[in-house]
């Protein structure tokens, strides 16, 4: 019957919260459940910060570019989209780190930058011998001994030394996150190498047993696939056909949620800039941490969300001819040393990457600036940072005239930063909607994973969340 309808809303239209719309979906079609839902967006389009432009031939990345395969519920998601036969996965070539304005090729058989073969480790060129005497202690230091969370920065300089750390790790782990490793939380963001650590004590040795099957020497013959994965038509694809699919669902876009309120019987209020609002029964927040301390500020709740700090980055994508530039030494993108004098902190080369995302006679290069304490350059004009970053690159590769056209993306204090306790505090946070707030789950890129399939992952938990909360009043 009507009146035993129960409303559910997801606040936040970027990955997670189509995710959690689309599954919550799913399982109301399929157990009949009596859930009106509402995804609720402040801006006026979907995908958060999945943006695609697909420009004379060109598919262009304005955020994320891929996933790890490994992690499954992309695919899984976009196999139930239809769209599975989009998915491609990244060409595989050299990627280099660039110290002392030389190109050096990343060591094989690295994982995450820990060496895993002598030769290429021996042979490279990216640190001094002391540097590679120093990192070969790893093999005799004993375990750390420290169960608490720490620095990613202090975990393995105390195994491998400051040089590998500052030419190698360091460019490789703090890309991923946009910050800094030396505050970066070592159980939040890697903590499968604590756990290598606490098993095997030393990294090199523990990290070469678990390579997986197809690293290994006897696999030499076999063709390299990589280990990331796309769409052909830009990942802005999975947000369209997710938007496409949701048609059970009241979408409400250009709507910010101002103020929430408790109601009797453990119902929500959800008031909104627009003077609206709107009772549920449930609620999935989906929001950026800090906006989550915001709206909670008056309530008295998540307050220490306010001083994990985001980070600012943007992306600079420039299109060139083929005969424009020559790359002297062939490969798919390189990462800067920090303590390089370079605005980049990374350039991908986007079409031996990925050659489906450009024309054949095309070189497409996405470089990122904003490194973690020197965001300045993110608020410059655009011209101004297009010539910054054409004059780096420049430096590396051989590139005459100017871009056919240029990218800019920017975002401003959007990179949750994974501090050390950040497991701590997410765990006090889930505590305290409990508690005050049981109709309310956490979700996103702030708190279990920013990855797309983390993201996934966690909009499946929360909307299961929801359906076990609200089932008792269901029937």
């Amino acid at each position: 019957m009507a009146e035993n309808r129960k409303k559910v809303a997801i606040i936040g239209g970027g990955i997670t919260g189509l995710s959690a719309a689309y599954y919550l979906q799913k399982q109301c079609r399929e157990n009949n459940l009596p859930i009106d839902i509402y995804l609720i967006e402040a801006s006026s389009r979907l995908g958060g910060k999945i943006q695609t432009m697909r420009k004379d031939g060109f598919i262009i990345e304005r955020g994320p570019d891929s996933f790890l395969e490994r992690k499954k519920s992309m695919g899984i998601l976009a196999t139930e989209l239809g769209i599975a036969d989009e998915l491609v996965h990244n060409a595989t070539g050299q990627s280099f780190v660039l110290v002392n304005d030389q190109l050096h090729a990343i060591p094989g058989g690295s994982i995450m930058g820990i060496p895993t073969e002598w030769k290429p480790f021996v042979t490279t060129g990216l640190f001094s011998w002391s540097g590679k005497l120093r990192a070969a202690g790893d093999l005799v230091l004993s375990r750390s001994g420290i169960e608490e969370d720490q620095p990613l920065g202090t975990f393995f300089r105390r195994r491998f030394g400051a040089e590998v750390v500052e030419n190698l790790v360091e460019p490789l782990l703090a890309g991923i996150y946009s910050g800094d490793i030396d505050k970066l939380s070592l159980h939040a963001t890697f903590p499968q190498f604590y756990e290598v650590e606490k098993k095997h004590r030393s990294l090199m040795l523990g990290m070469k047993k678990a390579r997986p099957a197809n690293s290994t020497p006897q696999a030499a013959n076999r063709k390299p696939q990589g280990i990331f994965q796309t769409l052909k038509g830009g990942l802005q694809t999975i947000v369209e056909a997710l938007e496409a699919s949701l048609t059970d669902v009241t979408i409400i876009k250009g709507t910010k949620v101002q103020s929430i309120a408790k109601l009797p019987e453990n119902r929500l209020r959800l008031s909104f800039t627009t003077g609206q609002a709107l009772d549920v029964d449930s609620a999935i927040f989906t929001l950026l941490h800090h906006q989550m301390a915001e709206l909670f500020e008056v309530h008295g709740l998540l307050s220490y969300f306010e001083e994990v700090p985001l980070s600012s980055v943007a992306t600079v994508a420039m299109a060139f001819s083929k005969s424009q530039v020559v790359q002297e030494k062939e490969g798919t993108g390189f990462l800067v040393s920090r303590k390089s004098d370079y605005a980049i902190s990374a350039c991908t080369w986007v079409n031996k990457k990925w050659p489906s995302t450009s024309p054949d006679d095309k070189v497409l290069l996405r470089s990122f600036v904003g490194k973690s304490g020197d965001e300045s350059i993110v608020e410059l004009p655009d011209h101004e940072i297009e010539q910054i970053v054409l004059q780096d690159l420049r430096k590396v590769i051989a590139i005459t005239g100017e871009p056919e056209f240029t990218v800019v993306t920017r975002y401003q204090k959007a990179m949750p930063q994974y501090l050390v306790g950040h497991k701590d505090r997410v765990k006090k946070a889930t505590s305290e909607l409990a508690e005050h707030f049981p109709m309310i789950q956490l979700a996103g890129a702030s708190f279990e994973g920013s990855g797309l399939p983390d993201c996934i992952d966690q909009a499946i938990r929360a909307q299961d969340k929801v359906i076990q909360y609200l089932k008792p009043h269901l029937s």
